[in-house]
């Protein structure tokens, strides 16, 4: 055998291995290949969106001018400068906070029986929904963005009280069984300091019913209730100032990008629809498409990332899992499962485990979880418009057959491209109803 020696590398091959330039072997691309190191071509997507949504952007300030008016925000949640509707309504709701937490302290010494107790929660939190929503449409004076506001308010405060319900009724019923404590996680303690750190200790049950107690957990970033929650040692005052800024610029950037963006596009659309023309509603709707998904991206940053950190860390509340990694989804389940942690841990503590308890179907309890959030989102939308289409009810309850279909045949990255299609079409599709149904009801019928 004929042997070579390499200098440089001081290496001795086969004279044959010079002559050899092929393996075995599969082309990068080829699934068969294992390669998985697509950074450059991330990075290509990215250059390549950030230029064609430039483009888009030169184009609409070319036809358009400058549309941002921030003062122009401020009439979304006021008709009247002296005139607060919204905030007073947001004012009343310590009135069914306080009833709530009366109702405990009584049943708490057995003034009065569960019944009553339960009784007097449905009256309380059957209120709490009715009466905001009443009001809001009654009043002519509070804006739908004001009215949204205030709803949204009251619908986080019926599941904050839901589960104090709940809670505090599971430790009357640990308490009847002779247990002297409660140990079911950490959460609002009486706190003591000692040199600059927090020492919590913990609280147990009928402890717990104080102004203090509640009205930690009314504005701690959760919606379940716990006697003890996890706490921060301290607050990160260089953290807190990240997220404040973070909600400062984000939510400029919200506002401008809907009042140069957003707004034309669905200006623009209304003829399309009133005239009934197919095609352009479709390209009115994948242009509106863009521009809303990207905002309802910055808003998922802003609110479940800078605003409730910027909340926790101010509070010292030490759970920060407020989101999963929902961008991964590959199935429509796993998405609504991630993407709201605090509604998804509420749902599943309060709504669909006692459901299981009770011997309901799977299937069923999903499907009631499906409907509860349908009926919401319509609330939400429907009463600050002051107009009933249905229009988020169903778009809510169509992710049952879409979540049974990516479930059952797609799979991988196919199932992920299922649920941000249904992501980036189904939103703008509900906006654009909404819209021209408002639209025709207050301009088209007046005029």
């Amino acid at each position: 055998i004929l042997i070579y020696n390499d200098v440089v590398s001081n290496t001795v091959y086969p004279y044959y291995c010079l002559f050899s330039c092929h393996v075995l072997q599969e082309s990068l691309l080829s699934s068969a290949s294992g390669y998985s190191n697509y950074r450059g071509i991330l990075n290509w997507c990215v250059v390549m969106l950030v230029l064609c949504n430039a483009r888009l952007f030169l184009e609409n300030l070319i036809k358009y001018g400058i549309l941002v008016d921030p003062i122009q925000v401020v009439s979304l949640f006021l008709k009247d400068p002296y005139n607060w509707p919204a905030s007073c309504l947001i004012i009343v709701s310590n009135v069914f906070i306080m009833a709530a937490l009366y109702t405990e302290r009584r049943l708490s010494v057995g003034t009065i029986s569960e019944t009553t107790g339960t009784f007097l929660y449905l009256v309380n939190l059957t209120t709490l929904l009715f009466f905001p929503s009443a009001t809001v449409l009654m009043l002519t004076s509070i804006t739908p963005v004001g009215g949204a506001f205030a709803l949204c308010v009251y619908t986080i405060l019926f599941m904050k009280l839901y589960s104090y319900k709940d809670v505090n009724m599971w430790c009357r019923e640990i308490r009847h069984t002779k247990a002297r404590t409660l140990t079911r996680s950490h959460s609002c303690p009486s706190v003591a300091q000692s040199n600059g750190s927090a020492v919590h200790a913990h609280v147990s049950y009928p402890g717990n019913l104080t102004h203090r107690d509640i009205y930690y957990f009314v504005f701690a970033p959760t919606l379940c209730y716990e006697l003890n929650f996890p706490r921060s040692p301290r607050i990160r005052k260089s953290f807190l100032l990240r997220r404040l800024f973070e909600m400062l610029f984000f939510i400029q950037l919200q506002i401008g990008l809907v009042q140069q963006w957003m707004v034309p596009t669905i200006q623009n659309s209304m003829k399309p629809f009133q005239d009934m023309d197919f095609s352009r509603m479709i390209e009115r709707m994948l242009k509106l498409a863009v521009p809303n998904h990207l905002i309802w991206l910055i808003f998922f940053y802003w609110f479940f990332h800078s605003s409730m950190n910027f909340v926790a860390e101010l509070m010292r509340f030490g759970d920060r899992e407020f989101y999963q990694d929902w961008w991964n989804s590959e199935t429509v389940t796993y998405f609504w499962s991630n993407w709201n942690i605090p509604v998804h841990k509420w749902c599943l503590r309060h709504f669909y485990k006692p459901l299981m308890g009770r011997g309901v179907n799977k299937w069923v309890a999903q499907t009631a979880i499906f409907l509860v959030s349908a009926f919401f989102h319509e609330y939400l939308v429907s009463v600050p418009l002051k107009m009933f289409r249905l229009w988020a009810f169903m778009g809510m309850m169509s992710q049952i057959p879409l979540a049974w279909f990516v479930g059952r045949f797609l799979r991988g990255n196919y199932g992920n491209a299922a649920v941000w299609i249904s992501l980036i079409i189904g939103q703008p599709i509900a906006v654009l109803m909404y819209v021209h149904d408002f639209y025709v009801l207050h301009y088209v019928s007046q005029s």
